[in-house]
C-alpha cells in the first residue's frame, strides 16, 4: 500500500538533510521560516539543473542569449512594472488555529478534490472498458464526471468575477459557500479577506536620513526589459529574439510552507521572447510545447505534468498557462508559460522617457515588441526531480533501500571510485583512475565502510555509475562497473 503523499514529503525532507541536499537555513539557532540551504549534494544538483536549462534554451536556440542583471534595481522599474500597486495575495486567517492561509490557495484546493473525482471515474471507466474506452467521449457524458466538472466551472467563474472585481468580501462569501475548512482547526472560523503586498523593501545610501527605499526584486524579468535596448543593439539581435536569465528572486511569503516549494528567497530560471504584435499567440503555443518537452526530457512520467490554464490573468498577460506538476503535496504550479503583451515595455517607456522600440526592416517600422514569457521555478524544478527520484526498495533478503533515481546528466557526482579494501595498492590505483575521470566527470572517491555499505550509500544520493577496483585491476587494468541501483544486497 502506498504511503500518503504527506508522508512522502517528510521522507524526502529527511532524505534530503541526511545526505546533505537541503538544510534549515540558521538550523543552530532553530532556523528561519521559509528559507533553506542547499547543502553540498544540493548545490551540486542544482548547479546541474541550472546547465541543462542553460543548455537547451541558450546555447541550443541561436536566437537566444543570456543576461545576468543586478537584484538592486531603480525604484521606479517596480512602480512601472506594477508590482508597487498590483503586487498581492488575497489571504485569510483562521481565527481559532490563528493560522493565515492564501485565499486563492484554499479555493484551487477544493477545485482540485473534484477534479480527482474526475480522475477516479476515469480509472473506473479504463479499468471496465479496457482498449475500447474512449475517455473524451466518457468526459463529455458520464453525469458524475458532468456533475463535477459543472461544479469545478461554477466555482471558478464565481472566483474569477470577484478577483477581476477586486471583491475580497465576494470571495470569502466563496469560501464559506464551499464550506472550506482549516486544515489545522478544522473549523469555518473566517476572517475578512485582506491583500498583503509581497516585495521586501530596504534602503540604500549610507546616511538613514537621506537613505532612499529600495526593493529586493520579486521576479527576474524586469532586468531583462530595462536591457532590452541594450542586449538587442551590442547583440545585433533580430525579431524574434530571446533574452534568457538566472537569478534570485525574493517574496515576503506570509504563508510559506511545504518546503522548498514556496521560500522567501528562490531562484528563476526566465526567458523572456520578443517577437512581432500579432504573432505572439503563435509563439505562445510554441513555447509551451518547447518548455514541456524540455521536463519530459529529464524522463519523469508523463503523467506527473499537465497544463491549466489561468482564470484570472495577470495584469499584463492576454494569455497564460502553467505546467503543473504532482508534487508530494499534489498537482502545483511549476512553471509558467505567459503572453506578456507589449505591457513591460510601454510601461518603462513611459516611466524612464526613454523609447523601447524595435526597427523592422521587414516591415519597415519602429514598434514595441510583444514578449512571450517563460520562467521555472529552479527550487521547484529541484524539488519535482528530488521527490520523483525517491525511491525506497525491499530487497530479497527482506531489507530495504533507499535509491534516488536521479537523471544520470543531473546527477551530483557521475561516478564513485572505490577500492575494494584499503592496502595491496588497490587506493592507490583508484585514485589514479579517479584523476584521470575528474577533468570530464564529478567524481567522488569512497574507501569507507564494507563494499556494500558504500553502494546503498551511492544509491542514495543517486550516483549512476560505481567503479570497483580489485586485485584484477592491478593486473589488466580492468574494473568492476555497477549502475545504480547497485544489484548488491549486501
Amino acid at each position: 500500500m502506498a504511503a500518503p503523499k504527506e508522508d512522502n514529503l517528510k521522507k524526502i525532507i529527511g532524505h534530503s538533510k541526511e545526505y546533505g541536499f537541503v538544510f534549515q537555513s540558521s538550523e543552530i539557532y532553530d532556523g528561519l521560516s521559509a528559507v533553506y540551504d542547499y547543502g553540498q549534494m544540493g548545490a551540486e544538483l542544482k548547479r546541474n539543473i541550472k546547465d541543462y536549462w542553460w543548455t537547451a534554451m541558450v546555447q541550443m536556440n541561436e536566437n537566444i542569449v543570456g543576461l545576468d542583471s543586478s537584484i538592486f534595481m531603480h525604484p521606479t522599474t517596480w512602480k512601472a512594472s506594477g508590482h508597487v500597486d498590483a503586487f498581492n495575495d488575497p489571504l485569510i486567517d483562521n481565527k481559532d488555529s490563528k493560522k493565515r492561509y492564501r485565499a486563492d490557495v484554499l479555493i484551487e484546493d477544493h477545485v482540485e478534490k473534484y477534479r480527482l473525482k474526475i480522475k477516479k471515474e476515469v480509472a473506473k471507466g479504463f479499468k471496465r472498458f479496457g482498449d475500447d474506452f474512449n475517455e473524451e467521449e466518457f468526459l463529455k457524458t458520464n453525469p458524475n464526471v458532468k456533475r463535477n466538472q459543472d461544479k469545478i466551472d461554477d466555482i471558478n467563474g464565481r472566483f474569477k468575477t470577484a478577483m477581476d472585481a477586486d471583491d475580497l468580501a465576494g470571495i470569502k462569501t466563496l469560501i464559506e459557500d464551499l464550506g472550506i475548512v482549516c486544515p489545522i482547526s478544522g473549523s469555518k472560523n473566517w476572517t475578512d479577506v485582506k491583500q498583503f503586498n509581497l516585495m521586501f523593501a530596504t534602503e540604500i545610501g549610507s546616511v538613514a536620513d537621506s537613505a532612499n527605499t529600495i526593493y529586493l526584486r520579486p521576479e527576474t524579468a524586469q532586468g531583462i526589459f530595462v536591457n532590452f535596448l541594450n542586449v538587442q543593439k551590442t547583440g545585433r539581435m533580430k525579431i524574434p529574439f530571446g533574452i534568457a536569465q538566472i537569478g534570485k528572486a525574493f517574496r515576503n511569503e506570509i504563508v510559506a510552507r511545504q518546503f522548498i516549494f514556496r521560500m522567501r528567497e528562490f531562484e528563476q530560471m526566465e526567458m523572456q521572447f520578443f517577437v512581432r504584435p500579432g504573432e505572439e499567440m503563435k509563439w505562445y503555443e510554441h513555447w509551451k510545447e518547447q518548455r514541456i518537452n524540455w521536463h519530459k526530457s529529464l524522463g519523469i512520467p508523463q503523467e506527473k505534468y499537465r497544463y491549466h490554464d489561468h482564470i484570472k490573468l495577470a495584469h499584463y498577460a492576454n494569455a497564460a498557462s502553467d505546467i503543473e506538476f504532482d508534487f508530494p503535496m499534489g498537482f502545483k504550479e511549476l512553471e509558467g508559460i505567459h503572453s506578456r503583451t507589449d505591457f513591460d515595455l510601454k510601461q518603462h517607456e513611459e516611466f524612464s522617457g526613454k523609447k523601447l522600440q524595435y526597427f523592422d526592416p521587414e516591415v519597415n517600422k519602429n514598434y514595441v515588441p510583444y514578449v512571450v514569457e517563460t520562467s521555472v521555478g529552479l527550487d521547484r524544478t529541484f524539488l519535482a526531480i528530488l521527490s520523483s527520484a525517491y525511491t525506497e526498495e525491499k530487497l530479497e533478503n527482506g531489507t530495504e533501500r533507499t535509491v534516488l533515481k536521479l537523471p544520470a546528466m543531473l546527477a551530483p557526482y557521475k561516478a564513485a571510485v572505490m577500492p575494494l579494501t584499503r592496502k595491496d595498492g588497490l587506493p592507490e590505483k583508484a585514485r589514479e583512475i579517479l584523476n584521470e575521470l575528474k577533468f570530464d566527470f564529478n567524481c567522488q572517491y569512497d574507501e569507507k565502510d564494507s563494499p556494500g555499505k558504500r553502494y546503498r550509500r551511492q544509491d542514495a544520493i543517486g550516483t549512476p555509475f560505481s567503479i570497483m577496483v580489485d586485485h584484477q585491476t592491478l593486473e589488466d587494468n580492468t574494473c568492476l562497473l555497477y549502475t545504480s541501483p547497485s544489484p548488491r544486497d549486501s
